[in-house]
């Protein structure tokens, strides 16, 4: 049982009573995908806290890099159209109206909508739907390029991968990226599970979902920048110019040899995730009775996430500190830690730093030097316990 992890708490609201909602991952027996056992709760409406329309320096890196890959990949020209499904701010689609590329965004969030007419970008104000792929298509309008970073979020997702197959032009490519089940398996990257991300693909059982509607996976990219993300490139199944590149039958090979392409395997899953929150609870608590002092660098999400489902509450983490001014001053949901100002740590000199999320700690390690200044030491809680001097 978790809050909706976005639900950041003032002062007055302690007292009050949060909702939780069951934070618990099934396996489908026919099709292998991993999803929200109870998906209908837990959503951030009435938030304290919305997903930033800004987005951060290393998302508009990975947008740009993405879009001159896909430029030069495939031959995107001013005749053809990119569309992308939930488009945002249109910080991704902003680089193909540079290139004199036509797009259309395809974005329910009314504000996200108009920040994106901005930057130049031309939206759609609606749930990506089987509907609105039909009323595209009888408008004339088809994707030669379809971009879906948020299928994972679909609450039917079959009815979003109809509409794909729908929208889609007779040579036209799918691009979608999600975290990979491999790698949070691996890692034990128990903090990328989210009431909002419904699904948590393999690429066994994507290939499946995707072969269900007529579209065809034919490569595979693992994004290590992205905490092991997957993107993946599908077109029409029956489209015979696009054969299946050896990546894809590496990622598949390794997914089986790790069990997933059985549903017994899948109940052995649970246990490592389980060992990684003991270690880290073990940890903690053995440094508290020694009179350590420890601290925490990092209020995002998936740091609530991590939080909750281990317990972890003030009696253990003094308090965390964040660079977003909007939360400084706020408390995490569920386990009501400070949210402080990174002078804090300077000002309190503690012992530990814990590392928030975790699978992050190369990019946050350098932001954390002058701890040395009175030997404090940076804590990384997965994918297994270990302290950075």
């Amino acid at each position: 049982m978790s809050p909706p992890r976005h639900r950041y708490l003032r002062r007055e609201q302690l007292q009050q009573a949060e909702p939780f909602y069951p934070l618990q991952l099934g396996v489908c027996s026919a099709c292998y995908l991993v999803q929200l056992v109870q998906s209908d709760g837990g959503s951030d409406d009435g938030a304290n806290e919305k997903p930033r329309l800004t987005p951060s320096s290393a998302r508009v890196t990975h947008a740009r890099k993405f879009t001159a890959k896909t430029i030069e990949e495939l031959r995107l020209t001013p005749r053809h159209q990119v569309l992308q499904i939930e488009s945002h701010d249109g910080y991704l689609l902003q680089h193909y109206v540079a290139a004199g590329i036509p797009v259309l965004g395809i974005e329910p969030e009314l504000a996200a909508a108009r920040a994106a007419g901005n930057r130049g970008v031309r939206s759609r104000i609606e749930l990506f739907t089987t509907r609105t792929a039909r009323a595209l298509r009888d408008e004339g309008i088809q994707a030669d390029l379809l971009i879906a970073r948020t299928l994972a979020q679909a609450r039917d997702l079959n009815d979003v991968v109809a509409g794909m197959k729908l929208l889609l032009a007779p040579r036209g490519v799918v691009t979608i990226e999600c975290p990979h089940l491999l790698r949070l398996v691996v890692d034990r990257q128990l903090d990328m599970i989210a009431h909002e991300r419904v699904s948590y693909f393999s690429l066994v059982a994507l290939t499946q979902i995707l072969a269900r509607h007529g579209l065809a996976i034919y490569d595979a990219d693992e994004l290590d920048a992205e905490d092991g993300w997957l993107r993946l490139f599908a077109c029409h199944s029956e489209d015979p110019l696009r054969p299946i590149t050896p990546r894809v039958d590496s990622c598949l090979a390794r997914e089986r040899e790790a069990g997933f392409d059985a549903v017994e395997n899948y109940a052995g899953l649970a246990e490592p995730v389980h060992d990684a929150k003991r270690k880290l609870l073990s940890f903690l608590i053995s440094a508290k009775d020694n009179g350590k002092r420890i601290a925490g660098y990092g209020a995002s999400g998936r740091a609530n996430v991590l939080l909750n489902y281990c317990g972890i509450r003030a009696d253990f983490l003094d308090y965390t500190v964040d660079d977003d001014p909007e939360r400084q001053g706020t408390y995490l949901p569920g386990t009501h830690i400070p949210v402080e100002s990174p002078d804090r740590l300077r000002q309190t000199s503690p012992d530990y730093v814990l590392i928030l999320p975790g699978t992050q700690h190369r990019a946050v390690l350098p932001q954390l030097e002058s701890i040395r200044a009175w030997g404090g030491q940076c804590v990384v809680p997965l994918p297994e316990v270990r302290v950075v001097t």
